[in-house]
Order: C-alpha cells, then sequence, then structure tokens
C-alpha cells in the first residue's frame, strides 16, 4: 500500500516523566556501565507525541520547557524507536512525529526516555503492528534503561541496568515538587564523577549487587510519605551536588519551605520534594515561585505510555 492509499490518521500518545525514589549504584562495570538497584515513580508531567504516515522519518519538537537541545535528526531517541516499531511491522513508508515536551531536557527525569515509549506506542498503533506490551519492552530495552519504565509507568523497581522491572505494590497519592534547572547535566558524567569520588576513596563502600532498601517498599505500601522522606535516597546525588553545589542548597530550601524531604532525581539537576499532601506541595511550589524560581506540584503514580487519540 503506498502513502498516497492510507487514510489520514493520527495518533497521539502520552507519557510520563519519573522521580527516582530510590537509586543505588553498584561499581563500574569493564563494559563501562553500572548495576542499579531503583524505585521509579511516573508523576504527572507528561511528553505528548503524536504520529502521522509520512514519506520518510522525520520529527518536529515544541515544548513548556527550553527545548533548544534536543536533536531533531536520526539520533533523536522517538525517531529511533519509530524505525524499530516500523521494522518489525515491515511499513514500507515513513513516520512524522510531533513531540511536545513538558518534561525537563537533560533533567534526570526521563523526559527522552518517555518521548521514546510514546513513540513506540503511537507508531504500534497507528500501523497496527500487533506488538504486544511484552514485545515492547523488549524494543524498549534496546534503546535505554529508562525507556522500560516509561511504558509501564506507576510504581517499580528496576534493577540490573534498571530496565529489569517489577511492579511495585504502592497505594494511594505521593505529592511532589519539581524544582527544575535551566543547566541540564550529562547522565554519562555524573555517573563519571561518581565513579572517580569513590575512586578517591570520598565516598563509599559500594556493594558490587546493590539492592533496593525494603523500607522505602514498606513506606510505598502504606503510602506513609512521613516514612519515605526518611529513606529516600540517591547515589548519584553526590556525585550531581559535586558538580553542581547549588543543588543541595535547593534542597534544604525545599525543606526550610515545608518539604519532608529532597532528593535530586536521577542524575539531575532537576530537584524532588516530597511533602505531606497536596496542599503541602501547592504552599512549597508557591514559596519557591514566590523567590522567582520555577517550581511544580505533581503527583504519583500515574500510568505509563498510553493511547489518548486517534483521528
Amino acid at each position: 500500500m503506498t502513502l498516497a492509499e492510507q487514510p489520514p490518521r493520527r495518533v497521539h500518545v502520552r507519557a510520563p516523566g519519573k522521580v527516582n525514589v530510590f537509586f543505588e549504584v553498584g561499581p563500574v562495570e569493564p563494559d563501562g556501565y553500572h548495576r542499579v538497584a531503583s524505585v521509579y515513580q511516573a508523576v504527572s508531567l507528561y511528553e505528548e507525541v503524536s504520529a502521522v504516515h509520512a514519506d520518510g522519518f522525520t520529527v518536529a519538537v515544541t515544548g513548556d520547557v527550553d527545548v533548544s537541545g534536543v536533536p531533531t535528526d536520526d539520533t533523536n531517541l522517538a525517531v529511533r524507536a519509530a524505525r524499530l516499531v516500523a521494522e518489525h511491522a515491515e511499513w514500507p513508508g515513513g513516520i512524522h512525529l510531533d513531540v511536545h515536551k513538558g518534561v525537563p531536557v537533560a533533567g534526570g527525569m526521563g523526559g527522552g526516555s518517555a518521548d521514546a515509549a510514546a513513540a513506540l506506542v503511537a507508531v504500534n498503533e497507528l500501523l497496527g503492528a500487533g506488538l504486544t506490551g511484552t514485545a515492547l519492552h523488549a524494543l524498549a530495552a534496546t534503546l535505554g534503561a529508562d525507556v522500560p519504565f516509561a511504558l509501564l509507568g506507576g510504581t517499580a523497581v528496576g534493577t540490573g541496568r534498571g530496565d529489569e522491572l517489577a511492579p511495585a505494590l504502592a497505594r494511594g497519592r505521593l505529592d511532589w515538587v519539581l524544582v527544575p534547572d535551566a543547566e541540564g547535566l550529562s547522565t554519562p558524567q555524573v555517573y563519571g564523577t561518581l565513579d572517580d569520588l569513590r575512586a578517591a576513596a570520598d565516598i563509599g563502600p559500594v556493594r558490587r549487587i546493590p539492592s533496593v532498601d525494603p523500607r522505602v517498599l514498606q513506606a510505598l505500601r502504606r503510602s506513609d510519605a512521613a516514612a519515605l522522606a526518611e529513606v529516600v535516597s540517591n547515589d548519584l546525588q553526590v556525585a550531581a551536588i559535586h558538580r553542581r553545589p547549588d543543588l543541595g542548597a535547593v534542597i534544604a530550601q525545599g525543606v526550610a519551605h515545608g518539604a519532608l524531604a529532597g532528593i535530586v532525581s536521577g542524575s539531575g539537576p532537576t530537584v524532588a520534594l516530597l511533602c505531606a499532601d497536596a496542599a503541602a506541595a501547592a504552599s512549597v511550589a508557591r514559596a519557591f515561585v514566590d523567590r522567582g524560581r520555577a517550581a511544580l506540584a505533581v503527583h504519583g503514580a500515574v500510568p505509563g505510555a498510553r493511547v489518548v487519540a486517534v483521528d
């Protein structure tokens, strides 16, 4: 079937950003990667991706955040995802993607991974490829460690390189305030700084096989924000703050404004502040905004990549 014979059709998918409630990093492996043990939570800050038939593979990027650093060529993760599904569907044409970003770029919240997850779901629906959730997960894992979680959503434990996922039993709602930063941090550089700090014995020791603190899972099961605040942890935080000392000040300010605890999300620089409830989150966010700093009150857990419209 040629492109001209295809009916006009657009599939719109929404995928969430995430915070790392807990993140333990093992030592660097011979291949340069690290084993991790993580608890991810998908939060109500979204990437929007639409897919249509086209003659080639292209992407246009807009956003509520600065998107100047987002590639629009074949290196874009969403384009790579679209190509993967098209290859499996043996689709002879192309796909055009419209990406609207709501998750800070290079902010440690998995925005690019959410784009890729949304593109997988959108192109699968657009082409009628019939790929199962398991098949999409396998494709997602080839694109990056955070992509499978963006498909799954909710709250999950990630092991291996973060892509071996098991849903976590998490009842109720957790409220967060996200404090983004215009100056992104490179994930590989943050990992490199962590390795350097460990090699210099500035921090440590480190377990070869990382694991999730069971108290984190217990707090999530009870939806107990106060208990969770006592055990949130991120091994990458010390490296992110080493590169950006101001992030430590943001966490301290958030707690002073009424947050229960603060943590650098992923490799940063976004800071995630855990709050007692929605009213507390609104108050903390307002305190930052009143002082001229962007802050967003969000909640978790929310679903992963989902089709929201087919035109």
